[in-house]
């Protein structure tokens, strides 16, 4: 599994390999990252049926998409990172879809809570070998000027993800129950883990970077945590990123609940008519910001740190504004517009975490970052904006003279309650989600200033400004 091709110490400026390999590769790779997302996010599709089934409150089922699935995702994705930095990212990324895929699969046969929360953590296990390595390689195709694009269509994975797991989730939910749905989505990455390890070649580590980069040896654990530690950039940034997620992830899982509870829809109609439009939009805007990115930054060094501030700022009122308006088509626009706005951040996260570190460290740099991103965002946004839900639903209950009716924890397919209690059930728990979801999207602004915050350090961080800088000194 040694990795003989990357360590061929060679910097052309080019990018590397034909444009149609290139390109082909750019797409498996986004294919992959969406095959991540798709097994990542198909809880929340069903998040009703298995919510009344096991009779979760809403910490629990936060608890299943959350850290039980963030906490070995984390763990485990520091040493992946520092693994594919001295051996092959293909073959790395290649088995983890394949072990993340029979994880999903194994969803379906779960019989109980504790269960499910096994399969999501084996889940995590296999998706820790997914992003690091695969911006490693990206970087390694595409030229800096190009990175910002193609890693803007990369992380169009997490949107585009997103949409094909509420398409696929709901029809499948039509038709099928939830455990069908984990089945059938999680099989074919199977197929997509055997194409990567078969067609795609590992390119010498830091082949598109300018001649004359400065190429030391690998750096071990110590050395690339130092060098992050030096960068404020990244911190600031990372601090961002991980409002942005603690808030995303939260509402992922909540707000097909909302439409649920509060508009009437079933969980099949939901994920079709309004999560998958949503999800759409998401994607786009993962590009878009991604493209607006790269075309600033012809005029503007920080253009990295400004768009995706910007976007966040208006981003917010929008979004909270959606989840208090009676008409499901105005909830539907405004989600997507804020849905748009919110994903500019996701390829300029990985282009700055990237641009201020050396080449050596790049995949430990992005490993770092999903650390913190997934641990405290992932992890912690939908138990967090879950005990929130849970609060408020309590509280309607008890403004409503319900205790001893009904709890929490209520179901709205179980056979002990009265059809008025069930429609109680329904209002109580579509209250606490709604507010549980206005405080999520609250975050958001402080996302966009922490982006915003970023700027001010962040040209003096560049790592190709400061090698520049040294060569010059040099030549002096």
């Amino acid at each position: 599994m040694s990795d003989t091709a990357g360590a061929a110490p060679i910097n052309t400026g080019n990018s590397y390999g034909s444009f149609n390999y290139r390109t082909y590769v750019l797409v498996t790779l986004t294919i992959v990252y969406t095959f991540n997302f798709i097994d990542r996010i198909l809880i929340s599709v069903v998040s009703v049926p298995i919510i009344n089934e096991f009779g979760l409150s809403q910490f629990q089922f936060g608890l299943l998409s959350g850290i039980g699935f963030a906490l070995f995702y984390t763990l485990l994705g520091i040493p992946i990172a520092n693994l594919s930095e001295k051996y092959s990212r293909v073959r790395i990324i290649g088995i983890c879809v394949i072990l993340w895929s029979l994880a999903t699969v194994l969803c379906g046969f779960t019989v109980g809570f504790i269960t499910l929360l096994l399969a999501r953590m084996l889940v995590g296990v296999g998706e820790a070998g997914c992003t690091p390595p695969a911006n490693s390689l990206i970087s390694d195709y595409y030229t800096p000027l190009a990175r910002p694009t193609a890693l803007g269509i990369y992380a169009m994975g997490v949107t585009a993800g997103g949409v094909l797991a509420q398409l696929f989730g709901g029809f499948i939910l039509e038709i099928f129950t939830w455990r069908e749905a984990f089945i059938y989505v999680g099989a074919p990455g199977i197929v997509v883990g055997i194409i990567v390890l078969a067609t795609i070649k590992e390119p010498p580590r830091g082949y598109s970077d300018p001649p004359g980069t400065e190429k030391p040896e690998k750096a071990g654990f110590g050395e690339a945590m130092s060098e992050i530690l030096s960068k404020p950039t990244f911190w600031v940034m990372t601090t961002g990123a991980t409002l942005a997620a603690f808030a995303g992830y939260a509402l992922v899982t909540l707000q097909p609940q909302h439409v649920v509870f509060t508009h009437g829809y079933t969980p099949g109609q939901t994920a079709i008519m309004f999560m998958a439009p949503v999800g759409l939009a998401g994607t786009f805007g993962a590009f878009l910001g991604g493209y607006l990115t790269q075309r600033a930054s012809v005029r503007s060094q920080t253009a990295a740190t400004w768009v995706p501030g910007v976007a966040f700022l208006f981003c917010a009122p929008i979004y909270g504004a959606s989840f208090f308006v009676g008409s499901p088509t105005v909830m539907l626009v405004g989600l997507m517009i804020a849905g748009l706005l919110q994903y500019f951040y996701l390829g300029a996260q990985y282009n700055i975490a990237q641009a201020v570190v050396s080449l050596r460290v790049r995949a430990t740099s992005i490993a770092i970052l999903l650390f913190v991103v997934n641990l405290i965002g992932y992890g912690a946004g939908p138990p967090a904006l879950g005990l929130i839900a849970d609060h408020m639903t309590n509280q309607f209950i008890a403004n409503n003279d319900l205790v001893g009716a009904i709890t929490a924890k209520c179901s709205l397919t179980d056979p002990n309650l009265s059809a008025e209690l069930v429609e109680a059930c329904r209002d109580a728990r579509g209250y606490g989600v709604k507010w549980a979801c206005a405080a999520a999207t609250s975050l958001f602004a402080f996302a966009g200033l922490f982006f915003l915050l970023s700027g001010r350090t962040f040209v003096r961080d560049l790592y190709i400004n400061q090698t520049s800088q040294k060569q010059e000194e040099a030549l002096a």
